[in-house]
């Protein structure tokens, strides 16, 4: 029979408290960065600092991030940053690093070193680095430590719906802050819908001029848009945080803005949805829809062209008594509306691919088989888990973006009463966390290779103004990031609620309208800041 000496349970105590120790260390120092990191090695030491730091860089390609992180480290962490040789904080290119949004972030008790093989993983680490300072506390001093990271997926998503609500410059830009701050890269814009065409272009004056007036809230509304200079200056602000805008403009369905504008391209509509579809018998509809599309490339150089193609059924009514749509069907021997539709998704996939952009589309377009090789699906209806089974079948890149649990339009919580219930479910936190998990789909799915993201949308018919907009996003936004870097084995939900309890004091320097799950009566925001 084997006995323990009391030296031997002494130093199994002492190595019991030392593991214990180290993972707490872990989880105290992953309770700084959102989303959390994938890998962190603790160190000996801590590196100290004042209000005072420098930065620099031994490649000219992350040069032109310093800048930018000064601004953001006097922004959020109150620190005031020069740019000089031999400083503390080093840039260094690294090309060993394959993926080009991974870095290595090294704090020693001497100095802090990124290493990336290109400016977008620099851009990250220095974006860890702005959280870590930020939320270090009064002692000014940083756990020495060696950060490895690289996101979950490459797609990492927030849209916005301005049709039916507009916002303006401004708060998009808010949330271009805070997106790059948590690392997401995709900004899906809605730009066009039923409720009002919000982008000026130029060829087509009338699309804005009439279709622009009117919202959700009320359809006699001013005409509101971007012009073509805040589209750009958009853009170009995004481009500068690592942020690639997809424009949206919607078609053969959720029309109504547009043909309000240029009736001779409506299908019509039905009772509930007058109007609602472009003619998709006439050869004209293809080359205005084109004329706009290109158009659109001047403004937008992402690789992606989204144009919607959901829910036509809802106002397609009226073309079998078309005589374009008739003389369409005989022409082409098709046999029903569904496959008019289809030909008009297949002739509007190769406009797009004739500009050397890639086509986008709800999932309805997974039943038109349109190019596989040419064209990303955003799977959005969570009641359809077959859809989403289909599109990967069929060798479909996917964007999944489930109603449950991402679209921000669901309320937060079951008190709340002004945005959507599905079946009684909602979206609050917890669920935006915990997805993608076998809760919302089978495990092999998850793991399908052609799903390359995570996005959520936030469509506004019940949000009429920024506060109300910043109330849906926020916190929710943090738990969609790190849902979307952050691998599966390496997330905590409770873990994470102490580090966004920590995000809550940006919220508040910044003065964003955010929704506060821990609060004793969680209230509901409707309308303007005071």
């Amino acid at each position: 029979m084997n006995t323990i000496k009391e030296s031997d349970s002494f130093s199994f105590q002492k190595a019991f408290l030392i593991v214990c120790f180290l993972i707490m260390s872990v989880l105290t120092f992953g309770q700084s960065v959102i989303p959390k990191p994938n890998q962190i090695n603790l160190n000996q030491g801590t590196f100290s600092f004042s209000n005072k730091l420098s930065i620099s860089s031994n490649d000219a390609l992350f040069e032109s991030l310093m800048p930018g992180f000064v601004a953001s480290a006097e922004r959020f962490a109150e620190i005031e940053l020069t740019e000089t040789q031999n400083a503390e904080i080093s840039l260094i290119r690294d090309s060993k690093i394959k993926d080009a949004e991974a870095y290595r972030l090294i704090i020693t008790d001497k100095n802090i070193t990124i290493e990336a093989s290109g400016k977008q993983g620099c851009y990250y680490g220095l974006q860890s680095l702005i959280q870590l300072i930020t939320f270090c506390g009064e002692d000014k001093e940083l756990k020495c430590q060696t950060i490895e990271d690289q996101p979950r997926y490459s797609w990492r998503g927030l849209m916005l719906d301005e049709s039916r609500h507009f916002f303006g410059v401004d708060e998009v830009k808010k949330l271009l802050d805070q997106m790059t701050l948590l690392k997401l890269n995709k900004f899906h814009w809605h730009l066009t819908d039923a409720q009002g065409w919000r982008i000026e272009i130029k060829r087509y004056p009338l699309l804005t001029e009439i279709g622009g007036k009117g919202n959700n809230s009320d359809p006699n509304a001013p005409a509101k848009y971007y012009t073509q200079e805040e589209i750009k200056e958009v853009v170009a602000y995004a481009s500068d945080r690592f942020i690639e805008i997809i424009p949206e403009i919607d078609m053969p369905g959720h029309a109504t803005a547009a043909v309000k504008a240029f009736p001779e391209f409506s299908g019509g509509g039905s009772e509930k949805y007058p109007d609602f579809t472009f003619n998709p018998g006439k050869p004209e509809t293809y080359i205005f829809l084109t004329n706009i599309l290109k158009e659109l490339t001047t403004l937008f150089p992402s690789k992606y062209i989204h144009i919607g193609g959901d829910e036509v059924s809802f106002g397609n009514h009226q073309w079998p008594t078309l005589p374009d749509v008739k003389r369409l069907v005989q022409k082409e021997g098709l046999k029903d509306m569904r496959e008019v539709e289809h030909y008009f998704l297949h002739q509007m996939a190769d406009s797009i691919l004739s500009m050397g952009k890639t086509l986008m589309g709800w999932d309805e377009l997974v039943a038109s088989d349109v190019n596989s090789e040419t064209s990303l699906i955003m799977w959005w209806r969570h009641d359809k888990p077959e859809i989403l089974e289909e599109a990967l079948n069929k060798g479909y890149k996917v964007v999944a973006c489930p109603r449950i649990p991402l679209y921000f339009d669901f309320v937060q919580h079951e008190s709340h009463i002004s945005g959507r219930k599905w079946a009684g479910r909602f979206a609050p936190v917890e669920s935006v966390y915990s997805f993608p998990s076998e809760e919302f789909m089978p495990a092999e799915t998850i793991s399908n290779k052609n799903i390359v993201g995570i996005q959520a949308n936030l469509w506004t018919e019940t949000i009429h103004n920024p506060a109300r907009l910043e109330f849906m996003v926020f916190p929710r936004i943090a738990a969609l990031a790190e849902s979307s870097w952050t691998n599966e084995k390496n997330k905590n939900y409770n873990d994470f609620e102490q580090r966004l309890k920590k995000l809550f004091i940006v919220y508040n320097d910044e003065n964003l309208n955010y929704y506060n799950p821990y609060s004793s009566s969680p209230k509901e925001t409707l309308g303007p800041k005071k």
